[in-house]
């Protein structure tokens, strides 16, 4: 025995690595789930780890400034120096092709529209409500006007971690904007202070009776409970995978995620494709009404585009009975936060500039456009890009991906693996533990301030007080492979209708604004 330990302890630091490299060889020859690994013991490993590793080295070493999907470094740097208010400058000119196809331009007037020094703009350069009032045609107890144009979209608790959603309602109080709950239900990461637009889908959390379906008795003890919930979203859809439903592990289901979302622990919890409560379009309005009614809030709908027959239903019945949704929010078909599978993702509904000039039209056609406020989601954070939103009729716009970054994301898509090294879209602890609210959700408030800042002062480059004011002649974009550009009224075959506006002031008077504008 003496003799044994003597030999073990004659043997080098690289004789012991020489006997792992063995034991892993042996190991590697005589396993049969990896071929490579098979074929070629211990160095076919690292096939697996450029592999993991790839898209590191492709973000930081290989891929250029603007090539990156879903968004490049120039975009992502814009939101992260605009949240830490350090220069977003860029000097010596763009670098981004100019002649690419569906790169926008803005048409500016030869004299910039000129603001007063009383004019709400000149005491806050970030101040920017929306130019319509959910609720105001219906009639609803408590009509609702956005006090940002500019709000973070629907992304659940659940889905991203406690502090990821507690360091956006803080931000949203600071910037005056608005926070969709998303499909998780309201929980207490959601009530610092900011505006809520509680949403929900077909898994009805956070409102779901005892049967997997719709409870009103809970929806209004919720509205009750939380005056800050200024609106209510219906999910029938999501860029990501419409037409799909979820499943929520039972071993993903916390005592709080139990507790929020109305759902017992242990259990795996279905959200099916469909609705239970209602199978139609006629329905869906019944629907729609029922809940505008108990609550008193502003009651939409989100969906991504795709066929428009049953849209044309629902404009039909809102123009024969003037009821239905107070507020329409158009998801772009590329996907956002939400995991999907590849073929959903890639390929089903359309991509968001297609699918709302889509249903826009469809709107303006039956005259109903001025009575619906259009909310825009689907990578819109950007003043350009909204620009064109708006000229196209859009009245608000949701963020989600841009906001995730403003409060720290780096785009590593592993958001569906549990496993976010920013701890913004997990719910590992000790990935959480780096992300300080209250640091985060003043960096979301400053890149709120500084996205309306700069889009106002591309509104009035272009001529005009309020965003609202964009009209189709107004941008022009790349449309085909010989460089042409067309203004969007062209491109995209209709204009839009004029928003009833009557100065940034009279947005500041409204007694229906949220956030704690000072009136």
């Amino acid at each position: 025995m003496d003799g044994f330990i003597e030999f073990l302890g004659s043997i080098t630091w690289w004789m012991w690595i020489l006997i792992v490299l063995v034991i892993i060889a042996i190991r590697d020859i005589f396993q049969r789930k990896h071929i490579i690994i098979h074929n070629f013991p211990v160095v076919g490993h690292l096939r697996y780890l450029f592999e993991s590793i790839g898209p590191e080295i492709r973000q930081y070493f290989v891929a250029n400034n603007r090539e990156e999907l879903p968004f490049n470094r120039i975009e992502r740097g814009w939101i992260y120096a605009s949240a830490k208010k350090e220069n977003n400058y860029e000097g010596f000119g763009t670098d981004r092709d100019i002649y690419a196809h569906h790169h926008v331009f803005i048409n500016n007037a030869m004299m910039p529209y000129q603001i007063a020094n009383d004019h709400p703009n000149t005491i806050d350069n970030t101040f920017l409500p929306c130019a319509k009032v959910m609720g105001e045609f219906n009639k609803r107890k408590r009509p609702y006007r956005p006090a940002s144009i500019i709000n973070v979209s629907a992304m659940s608790y659940g889905s991203l971690s406690a502090k990821a959603v507690e360091s956006m309602n803080k931000g949203v109080q600071m910037a005056n904007a608005y926070h969709n709950t998303g499909e998780g239900g309201l929980s207490p990461y959601h009530s610092n202070g900011g505006d809520v637009i509680f949403h929900f889908g077909t898994g009805y959390f956070g409102v779901r009776a005892n049967d997997g379906g719709f409870s009103m008795e809970k929806m209004i003890k919720l509205v009750q409970d939380n005056p800050f919930i200024r609106a209510i979203e219906v999910k029938l859809s999501q860029g990501a995978k419409p037409g799909k439903g979820g499943v929520l592990p039972g071993k993903k289901i916390s005592k709080e995620i139990a507790e929020i979302r109305g759902v017992e622990m242990g259990k795996d919890v279905l959200s099916p494709p469909n609705h239970k409560a209602f199978s139609n379009v006629p329905e869906m309005v019944d629907f729609i009404e029922a809940i505008a009614e108990a609550t008193g809030l502003p009651v939409g709908i989100k969906a991504a585009i795709g066929k428009l027959e049953q849209w044309e239903e629902l404009a039909d019945i809102m123009k024969a009975t003037g009821k239905g949704p107070d507020f329409i929010t158009v998801d772009g078909g590329e996907g956002g936060t939400g995991a999907a599978p590849p073929s959903f993702a890639d390929h089903v509904s359309l991509p968001w500039v297609y699918g709302f000039s889509d249903l826009y039209k469809l709107f303006q056609q039956k005259g109903l456009t001025e009575r619906l406020v259009f909310i825009g989601s689907g990578k819109l954070g950007f003043p350009a890009k909204a620009a064109m939103a708006f000229a196209m009729g859009v009245d608000c716009i949701n963020v989600a991906r841009e906001a995730m970054m403003s409060i720290g994301c780096i785009q590593a898509q592993v958001c569906h693996t549990n496993r976010c090294p920013t701890g913004i879209a997990t719910q590992s602890k000790w990935l959480q533990a780096g992300i300080d609210p209250t640091l985060k959700s003043v960096r979301l408030a400053q890149y709120f301030k500084t996205f309306r800042k700069e889009f106002i002062e591309i509104t009035h480059a272009a001529g005009h007080e309020h965003p609202c004011q964009f009209n189709m002649n107004d941008i022009e974009v790349n449309v085909d492979d010989h460089n042409l550009s067309k203004e969007l009224d062209a491109t995209y075959m209709y204009k839009k209708t004029p928003v009833p506006f009557s100065g940034m002031q009279s947005l500041k008077d409204c007694p229906y604004l949220g956030g704690n504008v000072k009136k």
